[in-house]
């Protein structure tokens, strides 16, 4: 009896994650036990990541660009507002002045999405995951969060709340010990995509307009932070100013006479100050992710915590430089690694162009990604710069970006790559097919992952992509049995 249970136990700790991202409004509009069946049956979904606290359009909603097969083919424009999709209990919000009880969404009415999902999930032995996204860009009818937006260089606010401020530390522990206490779920799933006043400042992203002047923060609370560190913080926003100015210059095409990379160079060396204040800002980001971290372990030491690594960390090795997994791996039970292929091409060309413009600016673009592409250690197979939209990135970038996240967090923790199915792209960019989808699930299985959850959300999914994905993760579990018998080498 003992054998038999301990060969149980072993079998389910092998079972590979195959979760999805998925809101309210499918399971609404849909119905649970319906969305349930057709996720079990179609995607092999045996992980829910259901959208519990977001005022973003990422990870919820039915914007209404396209519309899949399955659900209400109507935006949801007119309902959608966002906010906490469960009920937030007042008295996990005495520490911070941001009160949560007042964060219910009304979108549904006093409808609880956890209430709802968690027993039909359970029945089916599916895991039940509550995802937290710290947003930016708040309605205007929320004000709780107004007092403690980020600050501009010019001493605007922002449109997202400063790390450094103890109530909003204090604010992010209390959502997620609130959901981690109140529900009987498996965990939480935080994202937050925020880059920092260095990267911002030079558009190093795939989605951003390049906005140098209005980077941030530059509170009381980042000043005394910087002053606690040694940092000058009047050289610092005097350096960003400098910076924002050459900016303007290179995207103006009035080349300096030592070329772009030389004069941006130089200014960091006579402004060090710069890059301290995005490691400060760093430093405040990688807090909360502690914090929740320890909070959430503090309520069940077998509830996991993981954290979605935003798609820039892919593509830009800046931004790679200040993300390091083994580091991320002291503090997480897992992390949703993004490695979308579909959006992904035009994403990469978006950052190249962006690259381009202002440091690389004397830099063909099809050189510079080339270049940038040896950084990456991305495969001679990825598509050429003019190419790239249309052809997406290839499974092998899948299955590469996965090994390196593997072999960073050194088996501290699982890692669980983003896939993209169906997640919109331009109207000349790729379109998920399933055949791409089989072929990208299957790469970050035979990389090695425990698991994959399918991105961005299920109300944006066609069934046949779902379908594929399915396919591919019992695929993959048919093969890794095989190769124990020495018939394939998989693994």
């Amino acid at each position: 009896m003992i054998n038999q249970e301990s060969k149980a136990i072993e079998k389910i700790k092998a079972q590979k994650v195959i979760g999805i991202q998925i809101g309210a409004e499918s399971f609404m509009d849909e119905g649970v036990e319906q969305v349930l069946d057709i996720l079990q049956e179609k995607g092999a979904v045996n992980t829910l990541y259901v959208s519990t606290f977001t005022y973003d359009r990422g990870i919820h909603g039915r914007p209404g660009r396209s519309f899949p097969d399955h659900g209400i083919a109507k935006p949801d424009t007119e309902r959608y507002h966002g906010g906490n999709y469960a009920t937030p209990h007042a008295e996990f919000y005495k520490n911070t002045r941001i009160k949560g009880e007042l964060l219910k969404a009304p979108d549904f009415g006093n409808v609880d999405i956890l209430e709802k999902v968690i027993p039909a999930a359970r029945k089916r032995r599916m895991k039940v995951f509550a995802s937290v996204q710290d947003g930016f860009n708040y309605p205007d009818d929320v004000t709780v969060f107004k007092e403690f937006y980020e600050e501009n260089l010019g001493g605007q606010r922002g449109g997202a709340m400063c790390f450094l401020q103890p109530d909003v530390r204090e604010f992010w522990k209390a959502v997620c010990v609130d959901l981690c206490t109140s529900y009987d779920i498996d965990g939480i799933l935080l994202f937050n995509e925020r880059g920092g006043p260095f990267l911002n400042a030079l558009g190093a992203s795939h989605n951003q307009s390049i906005q140098s002047s209005r980077v941030t923060c530059f509170c009381e609370h980042h000043r005394k932070a910087a002053e606690a560190r040694g940092i000058d913080f009047e050289r610092a926003k005097e350096g960003y100013r400098k910076l924002d100015a050459f900016v303007q210059t290179s995207l103006s095409g009035n080349r300096p006479t030592d070329g772009y990379y030389v004069e941006f160079e130089r200014l960091m060396f006579a402004y060090p100050e710069v890059y301290a204040l995005n490691q400060l800002f760093d430093m405040g980001k990688s807090q909360i992710l502690a914090d929740v971290y320890a909070a959430v372990k503090g309520v069940n030491k077998n509830q996991q915590v993981g954290f979605h690594i935003e798609h820039v960390n892919s593509f830009n090795p800046f931004y790679r430089a200040t993300r390091n997994y083994a580091d991320m791996a002291k503090i997480a039970d897992f992390l949703k690694v993004v490695v979308y292929d579909n959006c992904g091409g035009e994403r990469y060309a978006s950052f190249i162009r962006n690259a381009g413009s202002i440091v690389f600016r004397d830099v063909p673009p099809d050189e510079l990604m080339r270049f940038n592409n040896y950084l990456l250690n991305y495969s001679e197979k990825e598509a050429s710069m003019a190419d790239l939209p249309k052809a997406g990135l290839s499974p092998d970038y899948v299955y590469r970006e996965t090994r390196r996240a593997l072999e960073g967090v050194q088996g501290q923790c699982d890692i669980l790559p983003g896939l993209d199915i169906n997640i919109p792209t331009g109207r000349n960019s790729k379109v998920a097919t399933p055949e791409d989808t089989y072929a990208t699930t299957l790469a970050a299985l035979k990389g090695g992952a425990q698991g994959v959850i399918l991105s961005r959300k299920y109300s944006e999914m066609m069934l046949a992509n779902l379908e594929a994905a399915g396919r591919a993760a019992r695929d993959a579990a048919t093969l890794k049995m095989e190769t124990s018998n020495n018939r394939f080498n998989f693994y």
